[in-house]
């Protein structure tokens, strides 16, 4: 006789599982790289094992006994990744890091060949990505994001461990030949508020810029609202408007002139930190030797930049 209760199909269970996450049927198939037929399958094959409906066709989302069962099996889960983790522990060689998208465009993937040049046979999958992974659920091993400092999320799950790497320094740019910034040369702070300014999801970080050079502004209507930092620099680079940025992001098109730093050499404008990207991993995968690594490599990498790239 078993000493287990016989359980449910494991592959469904994990489809119901991912499913109670993500919510929706094609975000579930993406999330475990299937078709959604095969995760609606699974669903189906779930609850006739079960002899109940587990899922709300009409509206969407769990019935109550599904919510119920989830909430039970969920724990289980958790448990068994972090087991894997830890008993996977160097063997693991591959790192799933996901990471800003601007940062990850315009810094971090043309480093990425130094780290496996110095460390042979581990490889990095960087997913660019505007939303966090959930690291509670290991869909990543680590996470490279900015947060703002009027913003920081207080209230973390303890596993959850947060290092700040870079703490940039914010400055406006445009492009040098926009017919706006002719008629209004720029030689203190305050005469950024007669140019269009870009932001991106909100005025937040206009609004401490401007406080952290003693300007406390009412801001003209955005230029526009392009709600990503990379999108924003490249709407300056095409004349549009003033972006605030940091060199992690500009750096080539400052080198090459598709944009130039407002303010650089006027004394009138100080350092600004806004916030700063934090590399983020859970408290179990975080304590591997390849995460490690991966963070001294990032350190490293940090460090090799002008020291000016950062506030502090």
């Amino acid at each position: 006789m078993s000493d287990r209760p016989h359980l449910p199909p494991f592959a469904a269970l994990r489809a119901f599982e991912a499913f109670g996450r993500h919510g929706k049927v094609r975000r579930t198939a993406t999330a475990l790289g299937v078709s959604h037929a095969i995760v609606s399958r699974h669903l189906a094959a779930l609850e006739d094992w079960l002899g109940t409906m587990l899922v709300d066709r009409v509206h969407g989302g769990l019935t109550a006994a599904g919510a119920e069962y989830h909430a039970l099996i969920a724990p289980a889960f958790d448990q068994l990744c972090n087991a894997t983790e830890r008993a996977r522990g160097d063997a693991g060689a591959r790192l799933q890091v996901w990471s800003m998208p601007g940062l990850a465009y315009h810094w971090l993937t043309a480093r990425l060949p130094d780290f496996g040049r110095r460390h042979p046979g581990m490889a990095v999958t960087l997913r660019p990505s505007d939303a966090a992974p959930d690291l509670n659920r290991h869909e990543a091993h680590a996470d490279l994001r900015w947060w703002r400092d009027s913003d920081l999320a207080a209230g973390d799950h303890p596993a959850i461990v947060r290092q700040p790497v870079i703490r940039p320094r914010v400055f406006p740019v445009a492009h040098p030949a926009a017919p706006w910034l002719a008629d209004h040369p720029v030689t203190r702070p305050a005469d950024l508020l007669r140019l269009p300014l870009l932001h991106e999801d909100d005025d937040v970080e206009w609004q401490v810029w401007f406080a952290a050079h003693g300007v406390a502004p009412v801001l003209p209507p955005p230029a526009a609202r392009l709600w990503q930092a990379h999108m924003t620099l490249v709407a300056a680079r095409e004349g549009q408007g003033v972006a605030l940025t940091n060199a992690f992001l500009a750096a080539e098109d400052l080198a090459t002139g598709r944009v130039v730093e407002l303010g650089a050499g006027n004394p009138a404008f100080h350092p600004v930190a806004l916030g700063a990207y934090y590399l983020t991993t859970h408290r179990d995968s975080g304590q591997t030797r390849p995460l490690r690594q991966f963070a001294t490599w990032l350190t490293a990498m940090v460090a090799q930049c002008p020291p000016d790239w950062q506030a502090e």
